[in-house]
């Protein structure tokens, strides 16, 4: 056994442990630390099966008989999970003390991490399936013992009827891959007909689709986000939805390939809607969570912009592009792991410290909470893609692929990759105009309430994990050319790119990162440094002699009012006004105002008044009485012998 092997066993073992220990009277700190000693060792592993030691483990079969391993794609994906899961352990350390039924959440959070790991470690159906049942109930269970209101009971039912709806597409595609041998044979697929591959592929789009959140099958993301503990919610759109990726990317890049052109124009269009229609809906969110929730729509969207347009190029035969976008997908998987963490295990902070996300009652907590908040504000310029960030490098990336896709051979691609092209660019201008507004609205200006204004920060280990992730932002920023050459090689055909200090690109030229990236830092350390010591003087706000009171700061409504004007026949805002009058003076106006989820409304809500119509119809043959089930039979009995007889005449 080498000694990635070992680290690999080892880690499952001490996760095992850190797992069953609180269940077992274990402290939870104990057994916090062995799942972070253990998710480590695992994710050593997985980077060193990424940099060029051979895979691990068996490989993939067909059977029913379990089996584990790792090669590049896993261990990317492995080392991906520990590099989030370790700041949200330490969080969750100060994070759960003294939280209600404690040691069942330290348990859980154990059993997510076996199950994130089983699903890229799996080399068989049976425990890929296992596996990724275990993801979607561990999440669910941990939101039901933190919290089991009317309402949580609600949004847990609604988050486990869509993914399990949706995963039966998983269910389908593995079992069909299985049954044809194409897990352990990639090319068996090709030789069972279209319509085989047409099954597994729609399977797998919905399945995989589903749980990584591309509209609009997302409508679990955006309720079940807020109410999780936040070292969960950092979990759950960090690495759970990535997860999912991790499957779509197995699917259509190795199990059902080579995939046909209409493949990666859908994934174009699922990413584009997901990506601009992500961030719209973020961008009129009120409440912080679910605002970081919608944007996991939208950079999720991008990720499959970037696969959709991989496997265009595939179809055109440019394997050396194809690669690159599949680089830029990887690459933004793992930054949207690093920087969406970190805003979640903030947010966390955020709320602990006030008892509210809502935007309209924050304000002013950089400087009443400067570690927090500073990690908050690196984080939202990493995800709103301000260079020289992580964000930027594969939104970039991205973005040269989607070019590239536009000056095509072919005119349909070259016009799909055009319209994708400038769909990212409009939704990289309308997440800094988000994040912008989350900032402001968070992190600046006076307190709103008298919590705000009396907020401090929260324990050391609270504080670390965010700065943490923060500085892992700034180094990914610094390292692309030797990320972006290791990650291509995992794309089909392992097409070579260059590699170094700086990213180049063919017929693009380079994006000097690291020293973009240094220059920066350094002129901010000489300004700080000319700065010295002087402060401008604190005098109050200008406001027409008007006194400035917190009422009279800007609204979340009050930044996105123009966007929603321009898009008010997409968006349907409604608005209800009330006036008081009394002897036709005016006391009082109350206004209320929502901007509704269009998927709901127009989709789901449809959706589910059929079913449950369609549900009570069916009911009525339930009348409880034998006679009738004793009918029921026979007519079903009869009814196959006609068929039989028929079909035997035939």
């Amino acid at each position: 056994m080498g000694a990635a092997e070992a680290a690999a066993v080892l880690g499952a073992a001490l996760l095992l442990a850190g797992t069953v220990g609180p269940l077992l009277r274990l402290p939870s700190g104990a057994a916090l630390a062995l799942q972070a000693a253990g998710i480590s060792l695992a994710g050593v592993a997985g980077a060193a099966v990424l940099c060029g030691v051979a895979p691990l483990g068996s490989g993939f079969q067909d059977g029913l008989e379990p089996a584990l391993g790792v090669d590049g794609l896993s261990g990317f994906f492995l080392a991906t999970i520990a590099l989030v899961a370790l700041p949200a352990l330490a969080y969750g350390r100060e994070y759960l003390r003294g939280a209600p039924r404690e040691r069942w959440l330290v348990a859980l959070g154990g059993l997510f991490l076996l199950a994130l790991g089983g699903v890229v470690a799996a080399r068989d159906a049976a425990v890929f399936l296992a596996a990724w049942e275990l993801m979607t109930l561990a999440p669910a269970a941990a939101i039901l013992v933190r919290r089991s209101d009317a309402e949580v009971r609600h949004v847990v039912f609604v988050y486990l009827a869509v993914t399990h709806l949706g995963g039966t597409g998983v269910w389908i595609a593995m079992l069909a891959l299985a049954h044809y041998g194409a897990l352990a044979d990639p090319g068996a697929l090709a030789g069972q007909g279209a319509a085989v591959q047409t099954l597994v592929i729609v399977g797998a789009l919905i399945g995989f689709g589903t749980k990584a959140g591309l509209m609009p099958l997302h409508a679990w993301l955006p309720r079940a986000h807020p109410v999780a503990p936040s070292n969960f919610s950092a979990l759950m759109s960090g690495v759970m939805v990535k997860v999912a990726i991790y499957g779509l990317v197995r699917v259509l890049f190795e199990w059902a390939a080579p995939v046909p052109l209409w493949v990666g124009l859908a994934l174009l269009a699922a990413g584009l809607l997901s990506a601009f229609g992500g961030v719209l809906f973020a961008l009129v969110q009120r409440d912080l969570k679910r605002l970081l929730a919608f944007s996991s729509i939208e950079n999720v969207g991008i990720v499959a912009l970037a696969l959709g347009a991989a496997l265009v190029f595939l179809w055109e035969g440019d394997r050396t592009w194809a690669g690159i976008a599949f680089a830029a997908a990887l690459l933004h998987v793992l930054n949207h792991a690093v920087f969406k963490s970190l805003l979640f295990l903030a947010a966390g902070s955020f709320e602990r410290a006030v008892g509210s996300l809502d935007l309209d009652r924050l304000g002013g907590l950089l400087r009443r909470m400067p570690w927090t908040g500073a990690g908050f504000l690196l984080g939202a310029a990493a995800i709103a893609g301000v260079p020289p960030l992580n964000g930027f490098v594969s939104e970039w990336l991205t973005l040269q692929a989607l070019v590239h896709v536009a000056f095509g051979p072919a005119l349909g691609t070259g016009l799909a990759g055009g319209v994708a092209a400038a769909g990212l660019a409009a939704t990289a201008a309308l997440a800094l105009f988000c994040f912008a507004k989350a900032t402001g609205l968070v992190l600046l200006g006076s307190p709103r309430r008298p919590e705000v204004g009396g907020a401090v920060e929260p324990g050391r280990a609270m504080r670390l994990a965010p700065v943490a992730l923060a500085g892992g932002c700034v180094a990914l920023a610094a390292v692309p050319g030797l990320l972006v050459p290791a990650l291509a090689k995992l794309a089909p055909g392992a097409p070579t790119v260059a590699g170094g200090a700086a990213l180049a690109l063919p017929g693009t030229g380079s994006l000097p990162s690291p020293w973009l990236l240094l220059g920066i830092v350094g002129l901010t350390a000489l300004a700080w440094r000319l700065r010295g010591g002087r402060r401008a003087a604190p005098v109050p706000a200008w406001a027409c002699g008007q006194r400035v009171e917190p009422a009279l700061g800007w609204t979340s409504a009050g930044f996105t009012k123009p966007l929603v004007l321009v898009l008010g026949a997409l968006l349907r805002p409604r608005r209800e006004v009330e006036v008081t009058r009394t002897a036709g003076i005016v006391e009082s106006v109350t206004y209320r105002g929502e901007i509704p989820h269009r998927f709901d409304t127009h989709l789901y809500r449809p959706l589910r008044d059929r079913a449950l119509a369609g549900a009570a119809l069916v009911r009525r043959i339930q009348s409880g009485s034998v006679r009738a089930y004793a009918a029921y039979l026979l007519a079903l009995v009869l009814t196959m012998l006609v068929l039989l007889r028929v079909g035997a005449i035939g």
